[in-house]
């Protein structure tokens, strides 16, 4: 039996080289797709809760109510796009989806305060999304004890007694992400679900063209091997792989300006062997379907729909029931997304990510194996 040879997989190689060359669409999906789902999903995902649409029902028309009222206008987390008169006026604007969030302000509201008494103020929410309703009453509690606190401090100082100051004097200091954007946590994550998505669609079509169009025989009928085979349909695609990396982190430093502190080389390096496993998993499918249909279905369901909701992108894991917990762990996603945030936003070195990076090394090589061993078996 004949050794691998570099010279015939450098052929299959380039014969697949000079196929994506002339196949605009092919190359288009390779380069295009992914720069402009990570422009839409940049631009267009976002998990920060700003400027909540109010709708104010001021009954006291006082100072004290124009001042709560301000305080919630000025706040970037809410903005007031409307006045009510009646209640229905304020059904009609929650109702509508005009306003998330309606303040009712009493006609005794400015009495009670200065007496010293609770002064109570309605705020109706609307609870069709869950989280976002749950983070704007959050934003709500913190504005309306600014408020309360600022008039104590006003009622101390009339009557000569020294400024409070509370027991308890917390000073929040954030680490990682200083400026509080989604769009920093968003964006590397991002990129490792593009990059699964399209890399095994990609090379889930190379093997089954070959069975499609009668080429694969001529294959078989050649001294080329198994393992010559699979390397020689992955290199093309790993080069395109790469490329379509660099073109991301560019795009995230100089078009959403998420800052990356940790090392390129790094990063490039996880993203290699992310890349490999990935494009040997679509390899291995394209063996096993044999048509470009089935195989382009088959890559969709084993990484899109997995790489969103199971990687931890958009939902975090610890808050999935325990059955999905363990299912995770058989998402390579969910490493490679996890590694791109640590890398990106904390800086950490390959001492502290040993464990992830070994998982997708162990993937790559399972990918890698099972391919090879598919396409042995093909040939016999």
């Amino acid at each position: 039996m004949k050794s691998f040879s570099v010279r015939r997989a450098w052929a299959v190689s380039r014969k697949e080289f000079l196929h994506i060359r002339r196949d605009a669409r092919s190359l288009g999906m390779a380069v295009a797709i992914p720069m402009l789902m990570l422009v839409l999903f940049g631009y267009a995902l976002t998990l920060d809760v700003d400027n909540v649409p109010v709708v104010v029902w001021d009954q006291s028309g006082t100072r004290l109510s124009r001042e709560l009222v301000a305080r919630f206008d000025g706040s970037r987390y809410f903005s007031v796009v409307g006045y009510a008169r009646t209640y229905a006026e304020v059904e009609h604007a929650v109702d509508s989806g005009r306003a998330l969030v309606a303040l009712v302000v009493p006609r005794d509201f400015a009495q009670l305060v200065e007496s010293g008494r609770p002064a109570p103020a309605q705020m109706i929410v609307d609870g069709s999304d869950s989280n976002t309703a749950t983070i704007a009453m959050g934003y709500a509690d913190v504005v309306a004890l600014a408020f309360s606190q600022n008039i104590a401090v006003r009622e101390m100082e009339k009557s000569g007694m020294p400024a409070f100051a509370p027991p308890v004097d917390v000073r929040p200091r954030v680490w990682f992400n200083d400026d509080m954007e989604s769009r920093n946590y968003i964006v590397p994550g991002l990129t490792a679900v593009i990059m699964m998505v399209i890399s095994a669609l990609l090379t889930s079509l190379t093997v089954a063209r070959e069975w499609e169009r009668g080429t694969m025989e001529q294959l078989i009928s050649t001294p080329v091997k198994g393992p010559e085979l699979v390397l020689g349909k992955l290199l093309p695609y790993f080069a395109i792989g790469m490329f379509d990396m660099l073109l991301a982190v560019l795009m995230g430093k100089f078009l959403f300006h998420v800052p990356l502190r940790g090392s390129t080389v790094l990063l490039f390096a996880i993203a290699a062997v992310f890349l490999v496993g990935i494009l040997s998993m679509g390899i291995l499918v394209s063996i096993v379907m044999k048509s470009q249909l089935l195989a382009s279905q088959m890559a969709m369901v084993l990484t899109f729909l997995p790489s969103f909701l199971l990687s931890g992108f958009v939902y975090p894991i610890a808050n999935m029931a325990k059955p999905v917990q363990w299912i995770s762990y058989l998402v390579p996603a969910r490493y490679f997304v996890a590694l791109m945030r640590a890398i990106y936003l904390k800086g950490t070195g390959l001492e502290m990510l040993a464990g992830q990076a070994g998982l997708l090394v162990a993937f790559g090589a399972v990918m890698l194996v099972l391919a090879n061993g598919k396409f042995k078996k093909k040939l016999a």
